[in-house]
Protein backbone atom coordinates (compact mmCIF):
# COMPACT_ATOMS: atom_id res chain seq x y z
CA UNK A 1 0.00 0.00 0.00
CA UNK A 2 2.73 2.21 1.25
CA UNK A 3 5.59 3.03 -1.44
CA UNK A 4 9.38 3.04 -0.18
CA UNK A 5 9.68 6.56 0.30
CA UNK A 6 6.25 6.67 2.59
CA UNK A 7 7.64 3.83 4.51
CA UNK A 8 10.83 5.04 5.65
CA UNK A 9 9.19 8.79 6.64
CA UNK A 10 6.56 6.57 8.42
CA UNK A 11 9.05 4.40 10.18
CA UNK A 12 10.96 7.31 11.53
CA UNK A 13 7.54 9.24 13.01
CA UNK A 14 6.64 5.65 14.65
CA UNK A 15 9.81 5.40 16.45
CA UNK A 16 8.46 8.60 18.24
CA UNK A 17 5.44 6.20 20.14
CA UNK A 18 5.80 5.66 23.69
CA UNK A 19 2.29 4.14 24.67
CA UNK A 20 0.88 0.68 23.33
CA UNK A 21 -2.08 1.21 21.50
CA UNK A 22 -4.26 -1.36 19.34
CA UNK A 23 -5.72 -0.66 15.84
CA UNK A 24 -8.90 -2.53 15.35
CA UNK A 25 -10.12 -2.41 11.61
CA UNK A 26 -14.16 -3.52 10.42
CA UNK A 27 -13.67 -4.63 6.88
CA UNK A 28 -15.56 -6.36 4.24
CA UNK A 29 -14.51 -8.12 1.16
CA UNK A 30 -14.18 -5.42 -0.96
CA UNK A 31 -11.44 -4.31 -2.59
CA UNK A 32 -10.97 -0.78 -0.75
CA UNK A 33 -11.14 -3.40 2.83
CA UNK A 34 -8.32 -5.07 1.26
CA UNK A 35 -6.64 -1.87 0.70
CA UNK A 36 -7.09 -0.72 3.71
CA UNK A 37 -5.78 -4.07 5.72
CA UNK A 38 -2.61 -3.99 3.38
CA UNK A 39 -2.29 -0.19 4.77
CA UNK A 40 -2.64 -1.31 8.27
CA UNK A 41 -0.53 -4.87 8.26
CA UNK A 42 2.48 -1.98 6.80
CA UNK A 43 1.57 0.40 9.80
CA UNK A 44 1.82 -2.51 12.57
CA UNK A 45 5.08 -4.13 11.49
CA UNK A 46 6.89 -0.38 12.26
CA UNK A 47 6.26 -0.45 16.26
CA UNK A 48 6.47 -3.19 18.54
CA UNK A 49 3.77 -0.92 20.63
CA UNK A 50 0.95 -0.96 17.80
CA UNK A 51 -0.78 -4.19 17.82
CA UNK A 52 -3.86 -4.70 14.64
CA UNK A 53 -6.82 -6.91 14.92
CA UNK A 54 -9.59 -7.27 11.69
CA UNK A 55 -12.70 -8.38 13.68
CA UNK A 56 -13.84 -4.95 14.10
CA UNK A 57 -17.83 -5.01 14.01
CA UNK A 58 -18.23 -1.34 12.85
CA UNK A 59 -21.21 -0.19 10.64
CA UNK A 60 -18.92 1.67 8.18
CA UNK A 61 -16.68 -0.78 6.00
CA UNK A 62 -13.96 -0.21 5.68
CA UNK A 63 -12.89 1.47 8.45
CA UNK A 64 -10.60 1.65 11.42
CA UNK A 65 -10.30 2.57 15.33
CA UNK A 66 -7.52 3.74 17.31
CA UNK A 67 -7.64 2.68 21.05
CA UNK A 68 -5.11 2.79 23.81
CA UNK A 69 -4.45 -0.47 25.78
CA UNK A 70 -6.39 0.41 29.13
CA UNK A 71 -7.48 3.57 27.56
CA UNK A 72 -10.73 5.59 27.03
CA UNK A 73 -9.94 7.16 23.10
CA UNK A 74 -12.49 7.12 20.59
CA UNK A 75 -11.01 8.00 17.40
CA UNK A 76 -11.51 6.61 14.10
CA UNK A 77 -11.25 6.81 10.42
CA UNK A 78 -14.06 5.50 7.68
CA UNK A 79 -12.11 5.09 4.65
CA UNK A 80 -8.50 4.98 3.66
CA UNK A 81 -6.94 8.34 4.89
CA UNK A 82 -4.62 8.73 2.11
CA UNK A 83 -3.85 12.16 0.17
CA UNK A 84 -3.98 15.65 2.27
CA UNK A 85 -5.54 13.05 4.97
CA UNK A 86 -2.29 10.91 5.20
CA UNK A 87 -0.82 13.90 7.69
CA UNK A 88 -3.88 13.68 9.62
CA UNK A 89 -3.21 9.33 9.91
CA UNK A 90 0.15 9.80 10.76
CA UNK A 91 -0.35 12.44 13.97
CA UNK A 92 -3.03 10.78 15.25
CA UNK A 93 -0.89 7.52 15.27
CA UNK A 94 1.37 9.60 17.27
CA UNK A 95 -0.78 11.16 19.41
CA UNK A 96 -2.98 7.87 20.51
CA UNK A 97 0.60 5.95 21.23
CA UNK A 98 1.55 9.15 23.69
CA UNK A 99 3.27 11.76 21.58
CA UNK A 100 2.80 15.05 23.00
CA UNK A 101 0.86 17.74 20.61
CA UNK A 102 2.47 20.96 19.46
CA UNK A 103 -0.51 22.94 20.74
CA UNK A 104 -0.15 25.32 24.48
CA UNK A 105 -1.11 23.70 28.05
CA UNK A 106 -3.66 26.14 28.09
CA UNK A 107 -5.62 24.76 24.90
CA UNK A 108 -5.13 21.47 26.22
CA UNK A 109 -6.17 22.37 29.48
CA UNK A 110 -9.36 24.03 27.92
CA UNK A 111 -10.24 20.65 25.95
CA UNK A 112 -9.60 18.20 29.12
CA UNK A 113 -12.38 20.68 30.94
CA UNK A 114 -14.79 20.54 28.27
CA UNK A 115 -17.92 18.36 29.75
CA UNK A 116 -20.78 16.47 28.16
CA UNK A 117 -21.28 13.98 25.73
CA UNK A 118 -19.74 15.11 22.04
CA UNK A 119 -20.05 12.97 19.16
CA UNK A 120 -18.44 14.73 15.93
CA UNK A 121 -18.46 12.87 12.50
CA UNK A 122 -16.62 14.63 10.04
CA UNK A 123 -17.09 14.44 6.15
CA UNK A 124 -14.61 15.17 4.22
CA UNK A 125 -12.90 14.31 0.91
CA UNK A 126 -8.95 12.97 -0.13
CA UNK A 127 -8.43 15.95 -2.77
CA UNK A 128 -9.72 18.44 0.35
CA UNK A 129 -7.00 20.55 1.25
CA UNK A 130 -8.68 22.27 4.07
CA UNK A 131 -10.21 19.19 5.32
CA UNK A 132 -6.94 17.97 7.87
CA UNK A 133 -7.05 20.55 10.01
CA UNK A 134 -10.43 20.25 10.96
CA UNK A 135 -10.20 16.05 11.18
CA UNK A 136 -6.65 16.45 13.11
CA UNK A 137 -8.43 19.33 15.62
CA UNK A 138 -11.24 16.66 16.70
CA UNK A 139 -8.98 13.79 16.49
CA UNK A 140 -6.85 15.64 18.99
CA UNK A 141 -9.60 16.85 20.79
CA UNK A 142 -10.59 13.32 21.18
CA UNK A 143 -7.14 11.90 22.35
CA UNK A 144 -7.17 14.71 24.91
CA UNK A 145 -10.99 14.15 26.67
CA UNK A 146 -12.54 11.10 27.01
CA UNK A 147 -16.17 12.73 26.67
CA UNK A 148 -15.05 13.60 23.28
CA UNK A 149 -15.76 10.91 20.29
CA UNK A 150 -14.79 11.13 16.55
CA UNK A 151 -14.83 9.43 13.18
CA UNK A 152 -13.88 10.62 9.90
CA UNK A 153 -15.41 9.85 7.35
CA UNK A 154 -14.39 9.75 3.60
CA UNK A 155 -17.31 11.20 1.97
CA UNK A 156 -16.02 9.43 -1.86
CA UNK A 157 -16.80 5.92 -0.09
CA UNK A 158 -19.68 6.52 1.92
CA UNK A 159 -22.03 8.21 -0.74
CA UNK A 160 -25.35 6.82 0.69
CA UNK A 161 -24.60 8.75 3.89
CA UNK A 162 -23.36 11.83 2.11
CA UNK A 163 -26.32 11.96 -0.01
CA UNK A 164 -29.14 11.15 3.12
CA UNK A 165 -27.58 13.89 4.98
CA UNK A 166 -27.31 16.10 1.91
CA UNK A 167 -23.52 16.67 2.96
CA UNK A 168 -22.60 18.50 -0.50
CA UNK A 169 -19.40 20.31 0.85
CA UNK A 170 -16.01 19.70 3.12
CA UNK A 171 -15.13 19.64 5.50
CA UNK A 172 -19.09 19.26 7.04
CA UNK A 173 -19.19 18.07 10.95
CA UNK A 174 -21.84 17.25 12.22
CA UNK A 175 -22.05 16.78 16.71
CA UNK A 176 -24.93 14.48 18.66
CA UNK A 177 -26.22 13.65 14.88
CA UNK A 178 -26.71 17.71 14.00
CA UNK A 179 -25.16 20.10 12.00
CA UNK A 180 -22.38 21.69 13.59
CA UNK A 181 -19.98 23.45 11.15
CA UNK A 182 -18.75 23.76 7.20
CA UNK A 183 -15.93 24.56 6.27
CA UNK A 184 -12.05 24.75 7.83
CA UNK A 185 -11.77 25.54 11.04
CA UNK A 186 -8.74 24.85 13.55
CA UNK A 187 -9.09 23.43 17.47
CA UNK A 188 -9.02 27.16 18.81
CA UNK A 189 -12.23 27.88 16.95
CA UNK A 190 -14.03 24.76 17.32
CA UNK A 191 -13.21 24.98 21.27
CA UNK A 192 -14.57 28.57 21.50
CA UNK A 193 -17.84 27.22 19.45
CA UNK A 194 -18.24 24.67 22.48
CA UNK A 195 -17.17 26.97 25.45
CA UNK A 196 -19.33 29.75 25.10
CA UNK A 197 -17.65 31.72 28.04
CA UNK A 198 -14.17 31.00 26.17
CA UNK A 199 -14.14 34.08 23.20
CA UNK A 200 -15.19 37.00 26.10
CA UNK A 201 -12.33 35.27 28.38
CA UNK A 202 -10.16 35.58 25.43
CA UNK A 203 -11.55 39.61 24.51
CA UNK A 204 -11.20 40.69 27.78
CA UNK A 205 -7.24 39.62 27.83
CA UNK A 206 -6.74 41.33 24.07
CA UNK A 207 -8.28 44.55 25.41
CA UNK A 208 -6.17 44.21 28.44
CA UNK A 209 -2.69 44.25 25.99
CA UNK A 210 -0.04 47.20 26.69
CA UNK A 211 -0.44 49.14 22.87
CA UNK A 212 2.13 47.51 20.09
CA UNK A 213 4.64 49.56 18.09
CA UNK A 214 3.44 47.93 14.99
CA UNK A 215 0.08 45.65 14.70
CA UNK A 216 -0.71 43.68 11.87
CA UNK A 217 -3.90 42.59 10.95
CA UNK A 218 -4.41 40.06 8.83
CA UNK A 219 -2.23 36.89 8.73
CA UNK A 220 -1.70 35.82 5.39
CA UNK A 221 1.29 36.31 3.10
CA UNK A 222 1.45 40.12 3.68
CA UNK A 223 0.80 39.91 7.50
CA UNK A 224 3.23 37.17 8.08
CA UNK A 225 6.19 39.13 6.25
CA UNK A 226 4.98 42.46 7.72
CA UNK A 227 5.15 40.60 11.53
CA UNK A 228 9.06 39.23 10.52
CA UNK A 229 10.24 42.62 9.70
CA UNK A 230 9.03 44.34 11.72
CA UNK A 231 10.24 41.83 14.96
CA UNK A 232 13.47 41.83 13.36
CA UNK A 233 13.69 45.83 14.20
CA UNK A 234 13.02 44.76 17.97
CA UNK A 235 10.03 46.87 18.35
CA UNK A 236 6.67 45.30 19.86
CA UNK A 237 4.40 43.39 17.35
CA UNK A 238 1.38 42.21 17.16
CA UNK A 239 -0.63 40.31 14.55
CA UNK A 240 -4.42 39.58 14.58
CA UNK A 241 -5.93 37.61 11.99
CA UNK A 242 -9.20 35.81 11.31
CA UNK A 243 -7.42 32.73 10.11
CA UNK A 244 -3.87 32.73 9.84
CA UNK A 245 -2.90 31.67 6.42
CA UNK A 246 -5.44 34.19 4.73
CA UNK A 247 -6.34 33.20 1.02
CA UNK A 248 -3.49 30.99 0.42
CA UNK A 249 -5.67 28.37 2.68
CA UNK A 250 -7.74 27.73 0.13
CA UNK A 251 -5.21 27.77 -2.65
CA UNK A 252 -4.53 24.04 -4.21
CA UNK A 253 -0.82 24.20 -6.31
CA UNK A 254 1.63 26.81 -5.78
CA UNK A 255 4.70 26.73 -8.35
CA UNK A 256 5.80 29.97 -8.57
CA UNK A 257 6.61 31.33 -5.09
CA UNK A 258 10.20 31.70 -5.55
CA UNK A 259 12.46 29.08 -4.75
CA UNK A 260 10.08 26.59 -3.81
CA UNK A 261 9.65 24.62 -6.72
CA UNK A 262 5.95 22.90 -5.95
CA UNK A 263 3.68 23.41 -2.50
CA UNK A 264 0.17 23.66 -1.65
CA UNK A 265 -1.59 26.87 0.31
CA UNK A 266 -1.64 25.12 3.47
CA UNK A 267 1.46 23.54 3.80
CA UNK A 268 3.10 27.48 2.53
CA UNK A 269 0.57 28.98 5.22
CA UNK A 270 1.81 26.83 7.92
CA UNK A 271 5.69 27.61 7.21
CA UNK A 272 4.90 31.09 7.54
CA UNK A 273 3.04 30.72 11.53
CA UNK A 274 6.21 28.83 11.65
CA UNK A 275 8.56 31.09 10.50
CA UNK A 276 6.40 34.44 12.40
CA UNK A 277 6.48 32.27 15.64
CA UNK A 278 10.46 32.23 15.53
CA UNK A 279 10.52 35.61 16.30
CA UNK A 280 8.73 37.91 19.58
CA UNK A 281 5.55 38.31 17.94
CA UNK A 282 2.42 38.40 19.32
CA UNK A 283 -0.02 36.19 17.53
CA UNK A 284 -4.20 36.47 18.25
CA UNK A 285 -6.22 34.13 16.13
CA UNK A 286 -10.01 34.23 15.04
CA UNK A 287 -10.23 38.04 15.45
CA UNK A 288 -11.99 39.36 12.45
CA UNK A 289 -11.24 43.19 12.96
CA UNK A 290 -14.66 45.65 12.88
CA UNK A 291 -14.05 48.86 13.47
CA UNK A 292 -10.63 50.70 12.63
CA UNK A 293 -10.47 54.53 14.69
CA UNK A 294 -7.14 56.43 13.65
CA UNK A 295 -5.14 58.08 16.27
CA UNK A 296 -5.64 61.98 16.37
CA UNK A 297 -2.22 64.14 16.69
CA UNK A 298 0.09 61.54 16.39
CA UNK A 299 -2.24 59.69 19.02
CA UNK A 300 -2.61 55.75 19.11
CA UNK A 301 -4.41 53.73 16.54
CA UNK A 302 -7.70 50.98 17.91
CA UNK A 303 -8.64 48.64 15.70
CA UNK A 304 -11.91 46.78 17.67
CA UNK A 305 -12.57 43.39 16.26
CA UNK A 306 -16.01 41.53 16.53
CA UNK A 307 -15.42 39.10 19.54
CA UNK A 308 -15.36 42.49 21.73
CA UNK A 309 -11.41 42.90 21.67
CA UNK A 310 -9.82 46.15 21.04
CA UNK A 311 -6.49 46.48 20.36
CA UNK A 312 -4.24 49.70 20.17
CA UNK A 313 -0.83 50.73 18.09
CA UNK A 314 1.35 53.59 17.18
CA UNK A 315 1.44 52.19 13.51
CA UNK A 316 -0.74 49.60 11.72
CA UNK A 317 -0.27 47.42 8.50
CA UNK A 318 -3.55 46.55 7.19
CA UNK A 319 -3.41 43.41 5.11
CA UNK A 320 -6.95 42.01 5.57
CA UNK A 321 -6.20 40.39 1.97
CA UNK A 322 -9.33 39.28 -0.24
CA UNK A 323 -12.24 36.78 -0.36
CA UNK A 324 -13.55 35.01 -3.20
CA UNK A 325 -16.43 37.81 -5.35
CA UNK A 326 -20.28 36.13 -5.45
CA UNK A 327 -21.64 36.34 -8.39
CA UNK A 328 -24.69 38.38 -6.38
CA UNK A 329 -27.96 36.58 -8.14
CA UNK A 330 -31.10 34.72 -6.75
CA UNK A 331 -30.20 31.44 -4.98
CA UNK A 332 -26.49 32.04 -4.52
CA UNK A 333 -26.60 32.20 -0.98
CA UNK A 334 -30.00 30.52 -0.44
CA UNK A 335 -27.52 27.44 -1.45
CA UNK A 336 -24.44 28.09 -0.61
CA UNK A 337 -22.98 24.58 0.64
CA UNK A 338 -26.21 22.78 -0.94
CA UNK A 339 -24.54 22.61 -4.53
CA UNK A 340 -23.08 26.21 -4.49
CA UNK A 341 -19.23 25.96 -3.59
CA UNK A 342 -16.12 27.91 -4.39
CA UNK A 343 -13.66 25.44 -4.05
CA UNK A 344 -13.14 22.70 -6.66
CA UNK A 345 -10.78 20.89 -5.23
CA UNK A 346 -12.47 20.51 -1.99
CA UNK A 347 -15.77 19.76 -3.00
CA UNK A 348 -15.20 18.25 -6.59
CA UNK A 349 -15.46 14.17 -5.48
CA UNK A 350 -18.79 15.26 -3.79
CA UNK A 351 -20.15 15.73 -7.15
CA UNK A 352 -18.83 12.40 -8.54
CA UNK A 353 -21.02 11.46 -11.59
CA UNK A 354 -23.03 14.45 -11.23
CA UNK A 355 -23.51 17.55 -13.58
CA UNK A 356 -22.07 20.45 -12.78
CA UNK A 357 -21.05 24.46 -14.02
CA UNK A 358 -18.19 26.57 -13.40
CA UNK A 359 -18.91 30.31 -13.68
CA UNK A 360 -15.75 32.18 -14.66
CA UNK A 361 -13.21 31.81 -18.02
CA UNK A 362 -10.40 33.16 -16.15
CA UNK A 363 -7.20 31.09 -15.20
CA UNK A 364 -8.84 29.75 -11.61
CA UNK A 365 -12.37 28.99 -13.84
CA UNK A 366 -11.00 27.07 -16.42
CA UNK A 367 -8.59 25.30 -13.63
CA UNK A 368 -11.75 24.32 -11.96
CA UNK A 369 -13.77 23.14 -15.33
CA UNK A 370 -10.52 20.71 -15.86
CA UNK A 371 -10.22 19.25 -12.76
CA UNK A 372 -13.81 18.75 -12.14
CA UNK A 373 -13.84 17.30 -15.72
CA UNK A 374 -11.84 14.45 -14.19
CA UNK A 375 -14.63 13.76 -11.45
CA UNK A 376 -18.02 14.65 -12.16
CA UNK A 377 -20.00 13.31 -15.70
CA UNK A 378 -20.35 17.25 -17.75
CA UNK A 379 -19.27 20.28 -16.44
CA UNK A 380 -20.49 23.65 -18.39
CA UNK A 381 -18.74 26.39 -18.14
CA UNK A 382 -20.68 30.25 -18.70
CA UNK A 383 -17.86 33.45 -19.40
CA UNK A 384 -19.95 36.74 -19.02
CA UNK A 385 -17.22 38.12 -21.36
CA UNK A 386 -17.04 37.26 -24.98
CA UNK A 387 -14.15 34.88 -25.12
CA UNK A 388 -12.05 33.21 -22.10
CA UNK A 389 -9.55 34.75 -20.54
CA UNK A 390 -7.36 32.30 -18.85
CA UNK A 391 -4.01 31.15 -20.26
CA UNK A 392 -3.31 29.62 -23.86
CA UNK A 393 -2.33 26.81 -22.41
CA UNK A 394 -5.13 26.14 -20.11
CA UNK A 395 -7.34 26.91 -23.15
CA UNK A 396 -6.43 24.29 -25.42
CA UNK A 397 -6.75 21.43 -22.51
CA UNK A 398 -9.94 22.70 -21.16
CA UNK A 399 -11.05 22.09 -25.19
CA UNK A 400 -9.49 19.19 -25.46
CA UNK A 401 -11.78 17.34 -23.18
CA UNK A 402 -15.19 15.55 -24.00
CA UNK A 403 -17.09 16.27 -21.48
CA UNK A 404 -16.87 19.90 -21.19
CA UNK A 405 -18.85 23.01 -23.11
CA UNK A 406 -18.34 26.32 -22.86
CA UNK A 407 -20.68 29.36 -23.22
CA UNK A 408 -19.46 32.94 -23.60
CA UNK A 409 -21.29 35.74 -23.22
CA UNK A 410 -23.55 34.11 -20.67
CA UNK A 411 -25.04 36.40 -17.72
CA UNK A 412 -25.79 34.37 -14.54
CA UNK A 413 -29.20 35.53 -13.63
CA UNK A 414 -30.58 32.65 -11.43
CA UNK A 415 -28.94 29.50 -8.89
CA UNK A 416 -32.09 27.20 -8.91
CA UNK A 417 -32.91 24.44 -6.62
CA UNK A 418 -35.61 22.36 -4.72
CA UNK A 419 -35.34 24.41 -1.00
CA UNK A 420 -33.32 21.76 -0.49
CA UNK A 421 -30.13 21.57 -3.13
CA UNK A 422 -28.84 22.57 -6.16
CA UNK A 423 -30.70 21.72 -9.26
CA UNK A 424 -30.08 24.02 -11.98
CA UNK A 425 -28.65 27.52 -13.61
CA UNK A 426 -30.54 30.26 -15.13
CA UNK A 427 -28.17 32.73 -18.07
CA UNK A 428 -29.22 35.15 -20.24
CA UNK A 429 -27.38 35.13 -24.15
CA UNK A 430 -26.20 39.07 -23.76
CA UNK A 431 -25.58 39.06 -27.54
CA UNK A 432 -29.51 37.67 -27.95
CA UNK A 433 -31.24 38.52 -25.15
CA UNK A 434 -32.63 35.33 -24.98
CA UNK A 435 -32.53 33.03 -21.25
CA UNK A 436 -31.70 29.67 -20.92
CA UNK A 437 -31.68 26.79 -18.14
CA UNK A 438 -29.37 24.20 -17.33
CA UNK A 439 -29.71 21.30 -15.01
CA UNK A 440 -27.20 20.93 -12.64
CA UNK A 441 -26.20 19.02 -9.05
CA UNK A 442 -23.66 22.16 -8.10
CA UNK A 443 -22.22 25.70 -9.36
CA UNK A 444 -18.33 26.59 -8.59
CA UNK A 445 -18.22 30.20 -8.46
CA UNK A 446 -14.25 31.14 -10.16
CA UNK A 447 -15.16 35.11 -10.83
CA UNK A 448 -11.69 36.74 -8.80
CA UNK A 449 -11.70 37.94 -5.43
CA UNK A 450 -12.84 41.20 -3.45
CA UNK A 451 -10.72 43.18 -1.17
CA UNK A 452 -11.62 42.85 2.70
CA UNK A 453 -12.36 46.72 3.04
CA UNK A 454 -16.10 46.69 4.42
CA UNK A 455 -14.66 47.33 7.86
CA UNK A 456 -12.38 50.97 6.43
CA UNK A 457 -15.38 52.86 4.69
CA UNK A 458 -14.89 56.39 5.93
CA UNK A 459 -11.60 55.93 7.12
CA UNK A 460 -8.86 55.05 4.76
CA UNK A 461 -8.83 56.42 1.35
CA UNK A 462 -10.32 53.54 -1.07
CA UNK A 463 -10.33 52.63 -4.28
CA UNK A 464 -13.78 52.63 -6.74
CA UNK A 465 -12.97 48.57 -6.86
CA UNK A 466 -12.64 49.12 -2.37
CA UNK A 467 -8.92 48.45 -2.37
CA UNK A 468 -6.96 50.49 -0.05
CA UNK A 469 -5.32 53.35 -1.86
CA UNK A 470 -1.42 53.26 -1.28
CA UNK A 471 1.63 55.05 -2.12
CA UNK A 472 5.15 53.87 -3.13
CA UNK A 473 5.80 53.14 0.48
CA UNK A 474 2.59 51.47 1.33
CA UNK A 475 1.36 54.14 3.25
CA UNK A 476 -2.42 55.47 3.04
CA UNK A 477 -4.39 58.17 3.31
CA UNK A 478 -3.51 58.37 7.14
CA UNK A 479 -0.12 58.93 8.48
CA UNK A 480 1.01 55.46 10.69
CA UNK A 481 -1.33 53.34 8.88
CA UNK A 482 -0.17 51.40 6.38
CA UNK A 483 -1.48 48.52 3.75
CA UNK A 484 -0.15 45.42 1.92
CA UNK A 485 -1.06 42.63 0.00
CA UNK A 486 -4.38 41.83 -2.20
CA UNK A 487 -6.17 44.20 -0.23
CA UNK A 488 -4.58 47.41 -1.22
CA UNK A 489 -4.48 48.83 -5.18
CA UNK A 490 -1.36 47.47 -5.90
CA UNK A 491 -1.51 45.43 -9.48
CA UNK A 492 -1.48 42.03 -9.82
CA UNK A 493 -2.06 39.89 -7.00
CA UNK A 494 0.26 36.73 -6.65
CA UNK A 495 1.57 35.87 -2.99
CA UNK A 496 5.21 36.68 -3.85
CA UNK A 497 3.99 40.21 -4.53
CA UNK A 498 2.16 40.64 -1.59
CA UNK A 499 5.08 38.99 0.79
CA UNK A 500 7.16 42.11 -0.50
CA UNK A 501 4.90 44.57 -0.26
CA UNK A 502 4.43 43.40 3.68
CA UNK A 503 7.71 43.68 3.99
CA UNK A 504 8.15 47.12 2.31
CA UNK A 505 5.08 48.51 4.75
CA UNK A 506 7.24 46.89 7.45
CA UNK A 507 10.20 48.75 7.03
CA UNK A 508 7.73 52.25 6.15
CA UNK A 509 6.50 51.80 9.60
CA UNK A 510 9.42 51.65 11.34
CA UNK A 511 10.67 54.40 9.73
CA UNK A 512 7.73 56.41 10.69
CA UNK A 513 8.26 54.96 14.22
CA UNK A 514 11.73 56.49 13.80
CA UNK A 515 10.57 60.37 12.75
CA UNK A 516 8.07 60.32 14.94
CA UNK A 517 10.14 59.60 17.99
CA UNK A 518 12.65 62.09 16.75
CA UNK A 519 10.31 65.20 16.37
CA UNK A 520 9.03 64.20 19.70
CA UNK A 521 12.77 64.70 20.99
CA UNK A 522 13.36 67.96 19.65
Amino acid sequence: MLDANLKTQLQTYMERISEPFEIVASLDDGDKSQELAALLRDIEGMSDKISLREDGDDARKPSFSLNRIGGDISLRFAGIPMGHEFTSLVLALLQVGGHPPKVSDEVIAQVKALEGDFRFETYFSLSCQNCPDVVQALNLMAVLNPNIKHVAIDGALFQAEVEERQVMAVPSVFLNGEAFGQGRMGLEEIIAKLDSGAAERDAEKLSAKEAFDVLVVGGGPAGAASAIYAARKGIRTGVAAERFGGQVLDTMAIENFISVTETEGPKLATALEQHVREYDVDIMNLQRAEQLIPGTGGGLHEVKFASGASLKAKTLILATGARWREVNVPGEKEYRGRGVAYCPHCDGPLFKGKRVAVIGGGNSGVEAAIDLAGIVEHVTLLEFDSKLRADAVLQKKLHSLKNVAVIVSAQTSEITGDGTRVNGLVYKDRNSGEEYRVDLAGVFVQIGLVPNTDWLKGTVELSRFGEIITDARGETSIPGIFAAGDVTTVPYKQIVIAVGEGAKASLSAFDYLIRQSVDAAA
